[in-house]
Protein backbone atom coordinates (compact mmCIF):
# COMPACT_ATOMS: atom_id res chain seq x y z
CA UNK A 1 0.00 0.00 0.00
CA UNK A 2 0.96 3.43 -0.91
CA UNK A 3 1.59 6.35 1.69
CA UNK A 4 -1.00 8.33 -0.13
CA UNK A 5 -3.21 5.35 0.01
CA UNK A 6 -3.10 5.57 3.36
CA UNK A 7 -4.09 8.83 4.23
CA UNK A 8 -7.67 7.81 2.73
CA UNK A 9 -8.31 5.17 5.48
CA UNK A 10 -10.91 6.47 7.78
CA UNK A 11 -10.59 3.83 10.40
CA UNK A 12 -8.27 4.36 13.23
CA UNK A 13 -7.19 0.73 13.58
CA UNK A 14 -6.54 0.03 9.88
CA UNK A 15 -4.65 3.35 9.20
CA UNK A 16 -2.23 3.02 12.25
CA UNK A 17 -1.52 -0.47 10.86
CA UNK A 18 -1.42 0.48 7.90
CA UNK A 19 1.35 2.95 8.79
CA UNK A 20 3.38 0.52 10.65
CA UNK A 21 3.18 -1.77 7.84
CA UNK A 22 5.66 0.56 6.23
CA UNK A 23 7.21 2.24 9.06
CA UNK A 24 8.96 -0.82 11.14
CA UNK A 25 8.27 0.00 14.82
CA UNK A 26 10.48 -3.29 15.81
CA UNK A 27 14.04 -1.71 14.41
CA UNK A 28 13.19 2.04 15.21
CA UNK A 29 15.28 2.05 18.18
CA UNK A 30 18.07 -0.06 17.20
CA UNK A 31 20.51 2.38 15.73
CA UNK A 32 23.23 4.47 18.26
CA UNK A 33 21.72 7.46 17.01
CA UNK A 34 17.98 5.89 17.47
CA UNK A 35 18.84 5.32 20.89
CA UNK A 36 19.26 8.31 22.60
CA UNK A 37 15.62 8.99 22.30
CA UNK A 38 15.18 5.77 24.14
CA UNK A 39 18.45 6.02 26.69
CA UNK A 40 17.27 9.57 27.45
CA UNK A 41 13.71 8.40 28.07
CA UNK A 42 14.56 5.66 30.33
CA UNK A 43 16.69 8.22 32.35
CA UNK A 44 14.07 10.33 32.64
CA UNK A 45 11.72 7.72 33.97
CA UNK A 46 14.06 6.11 36.47
CA UNK A 47 14.85 9.17 38.02
CA UNK A 48 10.91 8.99 39.62
CA UNK A 49 10.98 5.13 39.43
CA UNK A 50 11.23 3.17 42.80
CA UNK A 51 11.24 -0.09 43.84
CA UNK A 52 7.47 -2.24 43.65
CA UNK A 53 6.07 1.16 41.26
CA UNK A 54 3.25 -0.36 38.55
CA UNK A 55 3.80 0.85 34.76
CA UNK A 56 1.51 1.47 32.19
CA UNK A 57 2.49 1.40 28.74
CA UNK A 58 -0.19 3.43 26.88
CA UNK A 59 0.67 2.80 22.95
CA UNK A 60 3.27 0.05 23.70
CA UNK A 61 4.61 -0.11 20.15
CA UNK A 62 6.29 -3.27 20.39
CA UNK A 63 7.55 -3.03 23.55
CA UNK A 64 10.90 -1.48 23.93
CA UNK A 65 9.86 0.10 27.19
CA UNK A 66 7.18 -2.63 28.25
CA UNK A 67 9.98 -5.06 27.95
CA UNK A 68 12.76 -2.98 29.64
CA UNK A 69 10.92 -2.57 32.83
CA UNK A 70 9.50 -5.88 33.17
CA UNK A 71 13.49 -7.17 32.92
CA UNK A 72 14.33 -4.96 35.32
CA UNK A 73 11.47 -6.49 37.94
CA UNK A 74 8.63 -3.92 37.52
CA UNK A 75 4.91 -4.88 37.21
CA UNK A 76 4.11 -3.67 33.57
CA UNK A 77 0.65 -3.84 31.56
CA UNK A 78 1.00 -3.08 28.12
CA UNK A 79 -1.51 -1.65 25.94
CA UNK A 80 -1.14 -1.44 22.03
CA UNK A 81 -3.62 -0.97 19.49
CA UNK A 82 -1.93 -2.74 15.98
CA UNK A 83 -2.33 -6.07 16.74
CA UNK A 84 1.27 -7.49 14.91
CA UNK A 85 2.96 -5.11 17.42
CA UNK A 86 1.04 -7.20 20.50
CA UNK A 87 1.94 -10.40 18.96
CA UNK A 88 5.33 -9.10 18.79
CA UNK A 89 5.57 -8.36 22.27
CA UNK A 90 3.96 -11.79 23.65
CA UNK A 91 6.54 -13.33 21.49
CA UNK A 92 9.56 -11.63 23.81
CA UNK A 93 7.74 -12.55 27.18
CA UNK A 94 9.39 -15.11 29.81
CA UNK A 95 8.46 -16.31 32.76
CA UNK A 96 10.69 -14.26 34.84
CA UNK A 97 8.44 -11.14 33.98
CA UNK A 98 5.47 -9.53 34.85
CA UNK A 99 3.63 -8.50 31.59
CA UNK A 100 0.54 -8.13 31.01
CA UNK A 101 0.02 -7.46 27.00
CA UNK A 102 -3.38 -6.53 26.11
CA UNK A 103 -4.58 -5.17 22.61
CA UNK A 104 -6.99 -1.42 22.75
CA UNK A 105 -7.52 1.98 21.92
CA UNK A 106 -5.64 4.91 24.34
CA UNK A 107 -8.69 6.71 24.35
CA UNK A 108 -10.79 3.91 26.24
CA UNK A 109 -8.69 1.49 28.60
CA UNK A 110 -11.96 1.29 30.72
CA UNK A 111 -10.79 -2.78 31.90
CA UNK A 112 -8.38 -0.84 34.08
CA UNK A 113 -9.72 0.50 37.34
CA UNK A 114 -9.19 4.03 38.87
CA UNK A 115 -5.59 5.04 40.03
CA UNK A 116 -4.01 1.79 39.45
CA UNK A 117 -0.59 2.92 38.41
CA UNK A 118 2.08 4.87 39.96
CA UNK A 119 4.13 5.68 36.10
CA UNK A 120 2.10 5.58 32.86
CA UNK A 121 3.97 6.24 29.28
CA UNK A 122 1.57 7.35 26.76
CA UNK A 123 4.43 7.58 23.67
CA UNK A 124 2.66 6.74 20.54
CA UNK A 125 -1.14 8.04 20.72
CA UNK A 126 -0.43 11.94 20.67
CA UNK A 127 1.73 10.76 17.64
CA UNK A 128 -1.81 9.59 15.68
CA UNK A 129 -4.86 11.00 16.83
CA UNK A 130 -5.66 13.75 14.88
CA UNK A 131 -8.66 15.14 16.59
CA UNK A 132 -7.80 17.65 19.40
CA UNK A 133 -10.47 15.63 21.55
CA UNK A 134 -9.58 12.87 20.79
CA UNK A 135 -6.32 13.56 22.24
CA UNK A 136 -8.30 14.97 25.35
CA UNK A 137 -10.10 11.79 26.05
CA UNK A 138 -6.78 9.96 25.58
CA UNK A 139 -5.60 12.21 28.24
CA UNK A 140 -8.50 11.74 30.14
CA UNK A 141 -7.73 8.62 30.04
CA UNK A 142 -3.79 8.46 31.61
CA UNK A 143 -5.01 10.91 33.80
CA UNK A 144 -8.09 8.90 35.43
CA UNK A 145 -6.06 5.45 36.06
CA UNK A 146 -2.69 7.51 37.25
CA UNK A 147 -2.38 7.51 41.03
CA UNK A 148 -3.09 10.53 42.80
CA UNK A 149 1.51 10.59 43.59
CA UNK A 150 1.86 9.31 40.14
CA UNK A 151 3.81 10.74 36.75
CA UNK A 152 2.68 10.72 33.81
CA UNK A 153 5.04 10.90 30.80
CA UNK A 154 3.96 12.18 27.08
CA UNK A 155 5.97 12.02 24.08
CA UNK A 156 4.86 14.13 20.75
CA UNK A 157 7.33 14.90 17.83
CA UNK A 158 8.12 18.13 17.01
CA UNK A 159 6.31 19.96 14.12
CA UNK A 160 9.07 22.72 14.01
CA UNK A 161 12.46 20.43 13.77
CA UNK A 162 10.73 17.82 11.63
CA UNK A 163 10.83 20.71 8.62
CA UNK A 164 14.75 20.63 9.31
CA UNK A 165 14.98 16.96 9.39
CA UNK A 166 12.74 16.20 6.48
CA UNK A 167 14.52 19.46 4.43
CA UNK A 168 17.92 18.17 5.22
CA UNK A 169 18.02 14.23 5.20
CA UNK A 170 15.52 13.44 3.14
CA UNK A 171 13.74 15.18 0.69
CA UNK A 172 15.77 18.37 -0.58
CA UNK A 173 12.55 19.25 -2.19
CA UNK A 174 10.40 19.68 0.90
CA UNK A 175 10.17 23.64 1.05
CA UNK A 176 9.06 24.20 -1.97
CA UNK A 177 6.24 21.74 -1.39
CA UNK A 178 2.54 21.93 0.04
CA UNK A 179 3.02 19.93 2.83
CA UNK A 180 3.10 22.75 5.21
CA UNK A 181 1.47 26.05 5.77
CA UNK A 182 3.79 28.32 4.34
CA UNK A 183 3.12 31.08 6.56
CA UNK A 184 2.77 29.71 9.67
CA UNK A 185 5.07 26.28 9.05
CA UNK A 186 2.45 24.30 10.31
CA UNK A 187 3.30 20.83 8.80
CA UNK A 188 0.20 18.47 7.37
CA UNK A 189 -0.76 15.80 10.31
CA UNK A 190 -0.13 13.07 8.22
CA UNK A 191 1.68 10.59 8.69
CA UNK A 192 1.67 11.70 11.94
CA UNK A 193 0.68 14.56 14.01
CA UNK A 194 3.14 17.41 14.61
CA UNK A 195 3.13 19.87 17.68
CA UNK A 196 5.13 22.92 18.15
CA UNK A 197 6.46 23.20 22.15
CA UNK A 198 3.48 25.77 22.56
CA UNK A 199 1.17 23.00 21.35
CA UNK A 200 2.22 20.42 23.76
CA UNK A 201 2.02 23.12 26.49
CA UNK A 202 -1.82 24.15 26.01
CA UNK A 203 -3.26 20.52 25.53
CA UNK A 204 -1.51 19.43 28.50
CA UNK A 205 -2.46 22.67 30.87
CA UNK A 206 -5.73 22.48 29.58
CA UNK A 207 -5.93 18.86 30.65
CA UNK A 208 -5.46 20.31 34.15
CA UNK A 209 -2.06 18.77 34.04
CA UNK A 210 1.43 20.22 36.04
CA UNK A 211 4.14 19.60 34.14
CA UNK A 212 7.09 18.88 36.34
CA UNK A 213 9.69 18.71 33.37
CA UNK A 214 10.44 18.79 29.29
CA UNK A 215 13.06 16.74 27.42
CA UNK A 216 14.31 17.39 23.81
CA UNK A 217 14.65 13.06 23.81
CA UNK A 218 16.49 12.70 20.61
CA UNK A 219 17.56 16.49 20.06
CA UNK A 220 20.17 16.92 16.86
CA UNK A 221 20.22 12.83 16.61
CA UNK A 222 18.32 12.04 13.73
CA UNK A 223 19.59 15.09 11.75
CA UNK A 224 23.50 13.91 12.93
CA UNK A 225 22.19 10.39 12.38
CA UNK A 226 25.20 9.06 9.92
CA UNK A 227 27.38 10.97 12.47
CA UNK A 228 26.48 9.42 15.79
CA UNK A 229 26.21 5.84 13.74
CA UNK A 230 30.09 5.85 13.31
CA UNK A 231 30.88 7.16 16.38
CA UNK A 232 33.33 3.94 18.32
CA UNK A 233 31.62 3.65 21.95
CA UNK A 234 34.03 6.25 23.83
CA UNK A 235 32.85 9.12 21.40
CA UNK A 236 29.60 7.77 21.80
CA UNK A 237 28.79 7.47 25.25
CA UNK A 238 30.48 11.42 25.82
CA UNK A 239 28.11 12.46 22.91
CA UNK A 240 24.95 11.09 25.49
CA UNK A 241 26.94 12.98 28.31
CA UNK A 242 26.49 16.32 26.25
CA UNK A 243 23.36 15.63 25.48
CA UNK A 244 22.16 14.88 28.52
CA UNK A 245 23.56 17.92 29.55
CA UNK A 246 21.84 19.98 26.89
CA UNK A 247 18.06 18.12 26.61
CA UNK A 248 16.60 19.55 29.60
CA UNK A 249 17.72 22.94 28.64
CA UNK A 250 14.61 25.39 27.07
CA UNK A 251 16.72 26.36 24.35
CA UNK A 252 16.95 23.26 22.73
CA UNK A 253 13.88 22.37 23.15
CA UNK A 254 13.11 23.15 19.73
CA UNK A 255 15.70 21.45 18.05
CA UNK A 256 14.60 17.64 19.18
CA UNK A 257 12.33 15.79 16.77
CA UNK A 258 10.96 14.00 20.04
CA UNK A 259 9.77 15.86 23.09
CA UNK A 260 9.17 13.81 26.43
CA UNK A 261 6.91 16.31 28.86
CA UNK A 262 6.84 14.94 32.41
CA UNK A 263 3.17 15.59 34.21
CA UNK A 264 1.63 15.19 37.56
CA UNK A 265 -2.21 15.94 38.66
Amino acid sequence: MRMEDIFEIKNEEERVSAIYNIFDESTRLSTKATRVEFLTTIRQIEKYLKPGMKILDLGAGTGEYSLYFAKNGFQVTAVELVENHVSQIKEKINEEMSLEVFQGNAMNISIIEDKTYDIVLCFGPLYHLEKIEDRMKCIEEVKRVCKDNGKMFFAFISNDMVITTETMCYNPSFLTEDTYNHHTFKVRDFPFVFHTVDDCRQILRDSDLTINNEVATDGLSELLADKINNMNDESYNKWLNYHYYCCEKPEFLGTSNHLLFITSK
